[in-house]
């Protein structure tokens, strides 16, 4: 009798069926608030720097994010392919995180060290000189586009008070770090820096 009042109330069904997902969710999701894997920061991790920041950025304000993902999966065809599986605390200091979920370009969480400055900054200016089947669009402005160095204190203070861990000396000096830098450079930096706290098991 009563499965019949809920079944004929369309209202009450969905509540209920709100009501029961709610609390699913909430049992998975809470627990890991409260769990160091997730919240502490993997030994080795730094803060981006200054420049690194302002690439990250470049990052997102290009779209990368919406072609390569930052996560890699535990399962044997993705280790072997861009090395050890993702890790909670690589980004405990990432806001927004970019794990994405399209990879239409390979996944990059762990592109750090892989390839030299050279490599990168002659695949972003335009890919097909280096990979000529590439269908990833060039970046040749990133080249020309440089940083005056304002703001850049503000980003690393909006950081901070999310928690990320920078001194009032990387506060200061964050200007002239990358006051003259091209936007090539800053993207460079960030590209080259992805992973490398968790070492690869491959």
């Amino acid at each position: 009798m009563k499965h019949e009042v809920i079944e004929k109330n369309i209202g009450l069904m969905a509540l209920l069926m709100v009501l029961a997902v709610s609390i699913g969710g909430l049992t998975q999701i809470v627990p890991l608030f409260f769990q160091d894997v997730t919240n502490e920061p993997v030994a080795g991790l730094k803060p981006y720097t200054a420049l690194q920041l302002e690439g990250r950025d470049v990052y997102i304000r290009e779209g990368c994010v919406g072609c390569h993902s930052q996560m890699i999966r535990p399962f044997r065809a993705e280790t072997e392919r861009y090395g050890h599986y993702s890790v909670a605390g690589e980004s405990v200091w990432d806001h927004p995180f970019l794990w994405g979920s399209k990879r239409t370009g390979p996944d990059l969480a762990r592109v750090g060290g892989r390839y030299s400055d050279e490599w990168h900054r002659a695949h972003l200016f335009n890919p097909r000189n280096v990979v000529p089947e590439s269908k990833m669009p060039a970046y040749p402005w990133l080249v020309e586009n440089t940083f005056d160095g304002k703001g850049t204190d503000t980003k690393l203070k909006a950081m901070r008070t999310l928690g990320v861990p920078y001194s009032d000396t990387d506060i200061t000096g964050a200007a002239a770090a990358v006051k003259g830098k091209s936007e090539m450079d800053a993207l460079v930096a960030y590209l080259q820096v992805l992973g490398i706290a968790v070492k690869s098991k491959r």
